[in-house]
C-alpha cells in the first residue's frame, strides 16, 4: 500500500509532542527489551504493519531471539518470557484493548504491581500509550513497512 500522508511534514508540533513523549519512554529506566515487546505486542493487536516492522528489526538488533519474537502472539502458552515481561504483556493487552471492557481488572493491577514500582508502572503505561498512539498515526495514513533499519528514528528522537 502506499503511504496516504506523511503525518510528521503535516503537523509538525503534532509530531513533535509525540516524539517529546516517546523520549520519555526511551529514556524512563525501563528495559530496552521489555519496551520493545510491548511496542511489538500492541502492534500486533492494533494490526499495524510499519511498527511491527519497526520494533522487530529493533528488538532483533538489540540481541532479541527469533524464537521469542515468532512466540509473542502466544507468550502466555510460551515458557520464554519471565514473570516481568509476562505482567507487562498482560498489561499491554489491557491498555491497547481498554475499550472492550472498560476497565483493568483488580486482579490484573495487582499482578503488574507485584513486579513494577509505582513510577515503572506509569512509565510502562505511557509506553503502552505511545505506541498505540504511534499504531494510530501509521496505520490510517499507511506508513510504508519495509524501509525502517535499526537506527533511523534515533536522529529524531
Amino acid at each position: 500500500m502506499k503511504q496516504r500522508l506523511n503525518y510528521a511534514a503535516a503537523s509538525p508540533e503534532g509530531f513533535k509532542g509525540m516524539l517529546h513523549l516517546q523520549r520519555v519512554v526511551d529514556q524512563c529506566g525501563l528495559e530496552f527489551s521489555l519496551l520493545e515487546l510491548v511496542k511489538t505486542r500492541a502492534s500486533q493487536i492494533n494490526g499495524c504493519a510499519y511498527c511491527l516492522d519497526m520494533h522487530t528489526k529493533d528488538a532483533r538488533a538489540a540481541g532479541e531471539t527469533e524464537q521469542r519474537l515468532y512466540l509473542l502472539n502466544a507468550w502466555r502458552e510460551s515458557p520464554f518470557y519471565s514473570e516481568r515481561e509476562r505482567a507487562a504483556l498482560a498489561w499491554t493487552e489491557a491498555l491497547t484493548t481498554i475499550a472492550d471492557s472498560h476497565e483493568v481488572s483488580d486482579a490484573l493491577y495487582a499482578e503488574a504491581r507485584a513486579q513494577f514500582s509505582d513510577k515503572e508502572l506509569v512509565d510502562l503505561s505511557l509506553a503502552i500509550i505511545a505506541i498505540n498512539g504511534w499504531n494510530r498515526l501509521a496505520i490510517p495514513f499507511r506508513s510504508e513497512p519495509g524501509h525502517y533499519q535499526p537506527g533511523d528514528h534515533a536522529a529524531k528522537a
